[in-house]
């Protein structure tokens, strides 16, 4: 490998406008370091390109049809820098509160893109890529109660609506989320989830398990001063005594 190879970056593209692709495809040809090795128009793309292609830099585009580019941040296990665009200076303003490696806001100017990207230089050799996953949670704590739920299966991504989760349990790392029969794992911790999920909906009734309200069926008691709420398709999910109390004032007003 020569030393110019050595220092090369591979680049990813993501925005759903051709435009703003072939502009930043276009600035990127005075950069001779950097390489762009793929483009996506959607964020599903963009999962499926980063699995195959390991980039080390995505231009990034955040307001994206069904998966933003805060959702592709929180699917991302990689090492890699990030440099957002965005057409709403609100987001700008948050990823750069989240330490986000700069952002470009359209339209782009080719002084702003050159010099976002000598600050890229600069932390792809300090080898201090962006932590994807905490500006992903940073943004997701910032905003309403999770909608939806997504996954990383692979190259695949499912996109699960709150509404139809009946519960959630801790397995370690992950998280297990089961609706309508089926389930799947979630590298998340259940704590983190349980913040941005909609209190009116969700309930965390021992540490281990979340469940939603209204698949709540009855509560049994299981053994002394120890109770199981069995959930309308015959689950049964233990319930920890400060469960108990969370449940009771839910339900009672107690």
């Amino acid at each position: 490998m020569t030393a110019s190879e050595a220092h090369t970056i591979r680049a990813l593209i993501v925005d759903d406008e051709p435009l703003s692709r072939a502009i930043i495809r276009e600035f990127l040809v005075a950069h001779t370091d950097i390489i762009p090795v793929a483009e996506c128009g959607n964020g599903y793309e963009a999962i499926k390109a980063i699995a195959e292609e390991k980039p080390d830099l995505i231009f990034l585009d955040i307001q994206m049809p069904k998966l933003s580019g805060f959702d592709v941040l929180e699917l991302i296990s990689e090492p890699v820098h990030v440099i957002f665009i965005t057409a709403f200076d609100q987001f700008a303003i948050r990823a750069f509160e989240v330490h986000a490696v700069d952002y470009l806001l359209k339209p782009v100017s080719r002084e702003r893109f050159d010099e976002a990207l000598n600050h890229v230089r600069k932390l792809f050799a300090a080898k201090q890529p962006t932590d994807t996953r905490k500006i992903a949670g940073s943004f997701q704590s910032s905003g309403p109660p999770l909608e939806r739920i997504i996954v990383r299966d692979g190259t695949n991504v499912l996109i699960i609506p709150a509404e139809m989760v009946d519960y959630i349990e801790a397995q370690d790392d992950y998280v297990m989320i089961r609706w309508a029969g089926q389930s799947a794992l979630k590298q998340q911790r259940l704590s983190e989830l349980e913040r941005l999920l909609d209190s009116r909906l969700f309930i965390r009734l021992h540490r281990s398990y979340i469940v939603q309200i209204n698949r709540i069926s009855k509560i049994e008691l299981y053994a002394k001063d120890s109770r199981v709420v069995i959930l309308k398709d015959g689950t049964k999910i233990p319930v920890s005594r400060n469960g108990y109390e969370k449940l009771k004032r839910l339900l009672f007003n107690v």
